[in-house]
C-alpha cells in the first residue's frame, strides 16, 4: 500500500520518551503557576471572587495539566495500576475541584496562608495531573457521564451564588457573589455548547481518518 506519515503518536512511541513539545508546555504550565504565585498577581485575581473562581482556579488545573505532558512513560504505567480506565483520576480531580468551589475553601485561601498554598499545590497536583493522564483514557460513556454532572452542577452553584441573600463568603460582597454566580452559570452553558459540538463532530472526524 501507499507509505504513510506516522502519527504524533506513533513517532512518540518509535522515538521512546517525551518530545520537546511535551517538555515546552510542562515549562509553560511551570511557568503559569509562578507567575500566578507572584503577590500583585494573585491579589488581584483573589480581590474579585469571579477571577479567583474563574480565572486563578482553572489556570492552576491547566498549569498541572500541562505540566503533566512531561511526566516519564514509566511513571505512567504505574499510575495506570491504579488508574484504569481513567476512573480513578477523574474521582480524584472532581473531588478536589469541587472542594474549591466551596465558600468554606475559597474564604480559607485568602485567610490562611497554609490553606491557600494547599491550593496552588492541590489544583495542579490533584486536578489538573489527574485529568491529563485520566481523560484520554475514560471510555466515552464515562466521559459523558462526568460532564453531563459537572457542567449543570457549576449552573446549580452559580445560581446558588446569585440568588442567595446574603454574603456566603466572609470576603466577598453580595454583588462579587452575584457576578461570580452569573460567571459560572455563563461558563456551564458554553462549556456544554462546547461538549455538544464536540460529539457532533467526532463520527466526522472519525469517518475523514
Amino acid at each position: 500500500g501507499e507509505a504513510r506519515a506516522p502519527a504524533s503518536g506513533d513517532l512518540r512511541r518509535h522515538t521512546g520518551g517525551r518530545g520537546f513539545n511535551d517538555r515546552t508546555m510542562a515549562l509553560i504550565g511551570a511557568l503559569i503557576i509562578a507567575v500566578l504565585a507572584l503577590p500583585p498577581v494573585r491579589e488581584a485575581l483573589e480581590a474579585q471572587m469571579i477571577l479567583h473562581m474563574l480565572v486563578q482556579i482553572p489556570l492552576l488545573a491547566l498549569a498541572g495539566g500541562l505540566a503533566a505532558q512531561a511526566v516519564p512513560s514509566r511513571w505512567r504505567a504505574a499510575v495506570a495500576l491504579w488508574n484504569r480506565l481513567g476512573v480513578t483520576g477523574t474521582i480524584l480531580a472532581l473531588i478536589v475541584s469541587t472542594w474549591w468551589m466551596v465558600p468554606r475553601a475559597l474564604d480559607g485561601a485568602l485567610s490562611s496562608g497554609t490553606t491557600e498554598m494547599a491550593k496552588f499545590v492541590s489544583l495542579p497536583a490533584l486536578v489538573g495531573v489527574p485529568v491529563a493522564l485520566s481523560w484520554r483514557e475514560l471510555p466515552f460513556v464515562g466521559k459523558g457521564f462526568v460532564l453531563a454532572n459537572v457542567l449543570p452542577m457549576w449552573a446549580v452553584v452559580g445560581w446558588l451564588y446569585v440568588a442567595a441573600p446574603t454574603r456566603l463568603c466572609n470576603y466577598y460582597l453580595v454583588d462579587q457573589q452575584a457576578t461570580a454566580g452569573s460567571g459560572l452559570i455563563v461558563a456551564s452553558v458554553v462549556a456544554s455548547m462546547v461538549a455538544f459540538a464536540a460529539v457532533l463532530m467526532a463520527p466526522r472526524q472519525a469517518g475523514a481518518a
